[in-house]
């Protein structure tokens, strides 16, 4: 089944053009200046009554996008799918929560299901998550996932990897490379996206478990839980990461601090990691993440507790901690994202496109001298609960928690 939406916005509109950083750009102060021309998407009240440590850190100008584009539902019924890349020939990688893989093609037809993945703890948030290729596919068709798995009287984000034959549409030599221990006994707060990069290291991300044991934990270097880690292809610390001569840290660790976090990309630009983490209620955080940094979680927060009271000390700001590039209040509830890399819808060359969950959209970030300067809303007519998105030859495909699939493209 296929169907589609045909979106397209007057060319009277401004056109938001985005870059890396303002030598990427020659026009990125009118850039700056257009942003002002549209409300904020966000009008709900926000959940506390914090104040942003700068202007434009939250609620920031709108924007539109002057291209026409087209929205078709390529694919349904995928099962419960969690994350979706691009092979190195053009066809879509899927994962499924229950522990498979799915190869489709660009048109989202089916070609292949993958099995012979180690079990999976599939409750609650758990399950089979993120999956990266080797940046050798090509040759040593090598692939990486995250999961849940089920460890000692708990469970834990696991990263394993293993060969894809896909003529015998089995996963070969399946080995577990890195656990982000300890082990709790919880179905949330998995993390967990998985980005490789230039040099062949992988960036992996987890959650903090949402348990008062867990997040405490996002503090503290000798615990896996509520991290970035940056570790090599066998799982081993990776070069130059920021503790690791110190006796009392996990090596692996990249920085810290880190709530929820199912966003990963690379800028195309800068080549800077860009990660998104869920918030409690409320603040929900884009971040730039530097190595050995702290982001805070759960000592800085702008949000609050689910049951209303405010975290800790209420406080947003503290000395030795990163403040977020942006926030949301009320939540994006941040699923995958993608930065766009090609040129073929002009305005939105380097804009982040990030899943919105609860919030039901995708968002446009338009990223300017690392600050957000203008946010759009797109597919908000789905009504879905968007888990990640995936960008392949200047079009961007996003897979919902219904079990649909969406390929955006120029008109």
């Amino acid at each position: 089944m296929k169907s589609k939406f045909i979106f397209s916005i007057p060319a009277m509109l401004i056109s938001i053009y985005s870059c890396g950083n303002a030598g990427n750009n020659a026009a990125s102060t009118e850039q700056m200046k257009d942003t002002t021309k549209f409300p904020p998407v966000e009008t709900k009240k926000p959940n506390a009554d914090y104040k942003p440590a700068f202007k434009g850190q939250t609620r920031i100008a709108g924007v539109k996008t002057v291209t026409p584009y087209k929205v078709e539902k390529i694919a349904e019924k995928l099962g419960r799918p969690w994350a979706v890349i691009p092979l190195s020939d053009g066809r879509l990688l899927i994962t499924e929560k229950p522990g498979y893989m799915q190869i489709h093609d660009a048109n989202g037809k089916l070609i292949k299901k993958i099995t012979g993945f180690p079990a999976v703890d599939a409750g609650g948030q758990g399950g089979m998550l993120d999956v990266a290729l080797d940046p050798g596919y090509s040759k040593n068709k090598t692939i990486y996932w995250s999961y849940s798995e089920k460890y000692g009287n708990g469970n834990l984000m696991a990263v394993a990897k293993g060969q894809l034959n896909e003529a015998a549409a089995q996963i070969e030599n399946p080995i577990v490379i890195f656990r982000a221990t300890p082990a709790l006994n919880s179905s949330l707060h998995f993390g967990s996206r998985l980005v490789f990069d230039k040099d062949g290291n992988l960036f992996v991300s987890t959650g903090e478990r949402s348990k008062p044991e867990g997040r405490k934990q996002a503090q503290w270097l000798n615990s896996g839980l509520g991290k970035i880690f940056k570790i090599t292809k066998e799982g081993k610390p990776a070069p130059g990461n920021p503790f690791i001569t110190r006796k009392d840290a996990m090596p692996e660790i990249f920085a810290y601090g880190i709530r929820n976090a199912q966003s990963l990309d690379l800028h195309p630009v800068t080549g800077e990691l860009w990660e998104a983490e869920f918030g409690p209620r409320g603040g929900d955080e884009l971040n730039i993440i530097k190595a050995g940094k702290n982001y805070g979680w759960p000592i800085i927060t702008y949000g609050i507790e689910y049951s209303g009271p405010k975290v800790g000390d209420g406080i947003q700001q503290q000395s030795g901690m990163e403040q977020p590039v942006y926030y949301w209040d009320p939540v994006l509830s941040p699923g995958g994202m993608v930065f766009y890399r090609g040129n073929s819808i002009p305005e939105w060359k380097n804009n982040l496109f990030i899943c919105g969950l609860s919030s039901a959209h995708i968002a446009r970030l338009v990223i300017v001298n690392n600050k957000v300067v203008g946010e759009e809303r797109l597919l908000e007519d789905k009504y879905e609960r968007f888990r990640d998105i995936a960008y392949l030859d200047g079009m961007l495909y996003a897979v919902t928690d219904t079990g649909n699939m969406y390929k955006i493209s120029k008109k």
